[in-house]
C-alpha cells in the first residue's frame, strides 16, 4: 500500500521556515479505492493571484492545507532555497511565527510567487 505524502511547510526549532515530506497512511476505502482517515478542517477559501505576484516573507497565520488549481506557486524559504508547486499538487503550511517571538523578516517565514504565464489559482484549506 503506498501512502500518500504530505510536504509540510513548517517552522523548525531555530524558527526558520523548512520542508519536511510526512507519509499518511491510507488505511481506509477498499482496495480500489484507497483512503486516509478523516482529517479535520474548518473552511474553503479561494486565491486567484495574477501573473507577476510575489510576497514578501511573512508566517502563515495558523496551519492549513494549500492546493494549487492552476498555474504554479513557487516557495521560498530563508536560506535561499525554494519549491515550485504545480496544478494538483499541495503542501501543508505549518510555517507560523514561534510563540513569544516578534516578526523578522531575515528569520521568519516564507515567500510565494506566481511562476509562468498563467495566473495561479489555490484552494486553502484551514484546518
Amino acid at each position: 500500500m503506498n501512502p500518500f505524502t504530505k510536504v509540510v511547510l513548517f517552522t523548525d526549532t531555530d524558527g526558520r521556515a523548512r520542508f519536511r515530506e510526512e507519509a499518511i497512511d491510507l488505511t481506509e476505502g477498499t482496495p480500489a479505492a484507497r483512503l486516509s482517515a478523516v482529517l479535520p478542517a474548518s473552511c474553503l477559501q479561494l486565491r486567484q493571484s495574477p501573473v507577476g505576484f510575489r510576497s514578501e516573507f511573512h508566517c502563515t497565520g495558523a496551519p492549513q492545507w494549500l492546493f494549487v488549481l492552476s498555474g504554479q506557486m513557487e516557495i521560498g524559504l530563508q536560506d535561499g532555497s525554494s519549491r515550485i508547486f504545480g496544478a494538483g499538487e499541495h503542501f501543508y503550511s505549518a510555517d507560523t511565527l514561534p510563540a513569544g517571538a516578534t516578526f523578522d523578516a531575515t528569520v521568519h517565514g516564507h515567500w510565494s510567487r506566481q511562476v509562468g504565464d498563467e495566473p495561479l489559482v489555490t484552494a486553502f484549506v484551514k484546518v
